[in-house]
């Protein structure tokens, strides 16, 4: 089985084939994915995620502020996440964390928004999707302040960083998941970053409809294409693809505390 292990299926783009497109990645092995609800506030995205984490029983959901809305956190959001969390199938805290690459949000306000989103994850021992880009020494030095002994600390998702970034994750017991960047073919330092990240540590994703892998490099990405990017780390570790897969869906599952063979029910027949 592989396990997608962050996806943005309720993006618009996949209005017209959501369903075919979930279903290519079943029929494909991949057996889990975790919705990232809340990736576009204004777009209604936590609302969407949700009906979809609701409706389909291989679907978990994670959910909060993205940094890019961090200024558009208040009192009535954050009361809306902290409802959202009581939910069987959340299983986390995310995405958040830093970007300074767009900055569409002021970066005192991102690091203000994403201190108080994990002292809330901090209170409710839920694990945290972390979001990095151009901010390393501050997520290196924010993650030391405010999530140390943590039990079950999250991961670096979408990893893009430095070497500095990823050995302080490992340290930190992170897990450190790898989408279709990887497979590009100027990203040698990535691979070399992903070929020393311990197999236990390591994670699959796609972020699709973002960054699909080669050959597809340019096109909406979607979730059956975790595959390729397990092909590219199977081929780093010196694994089998399917041994790959299998060791990333465990390592998911023993994060998340899911049974890797047995998603629940769906919990409403929402539309």
């Amino acid at each position: 089985m592989f396990v997608d292990s962050h996806c943005h299926v309720d993006f618009h783009s996949y209005d017209e084939d959501r369903e075919a497109v979930l279903n290519r990645a079943r029929a494909a092995g991949v057996g889990m994915m975790l919705e990232i609800c809340g990736g576009d506030i204004a777009r209604g995205s936590l609302d969407i995620g949700m009906r979809i984490v609701d409706r389909e029983p291989d679907i978990y959901g994670a959910v909060g502020v993205h940094p890019h809305d961090a200024a558009a956190y208040d009192p009535s959001l954050e009361a809306k996440l902290l409802d959202l969390m009581t939910h069987p199938k959340v299983i986390a805290w995310g995405e958040i964390g830093l970007d300074y690459y767009y900055d569409r949000s002021p970066r005192d306000v991102q690091r203000r928004v994403f201190a108080r989103q994990m002292t809330l994850a901090r209170e409710r021992q839920l694990p945290i999707i972390l979001h990095i880009r151009d901010a390393d020494e501050d997520m290196i030095a924010m993650l030391r302040d405010y999530w140390t002994e943590v039990e079950r600390p999250g991961i670096f998702h979408c990893f893009s960083g430095s070497w500095k970034l990823m050995e302080a994750g490992v340290e930190l017991g992170f897990h450190i998941s790898f989408s279709g960047n990887v497979t590009f073919r100027k990203n040698h330092e990535l691979r070399e970053i992903a070929r020393a990240v311990p197999r236990e540590r390591l994670l699959i994703e796609t972020d699709c409809p973002f960054l699909s892998p080669e050959p597809y490099r340019g096109k909406r990405n979607e979730p059956v294409r975790v595959i390729e990017v397990a092909r590219q780390l199977a081929q780093l570790h010196e694994m089998d693809v399917a041994d790959l897969g299998h060791l990333t869906a465990l390592n998911f599952c023993r994060l998340f505390r899911l049974e890797a063979a047995a998603p629940p029910a769906a919990t409403t027949a929402k539309a």
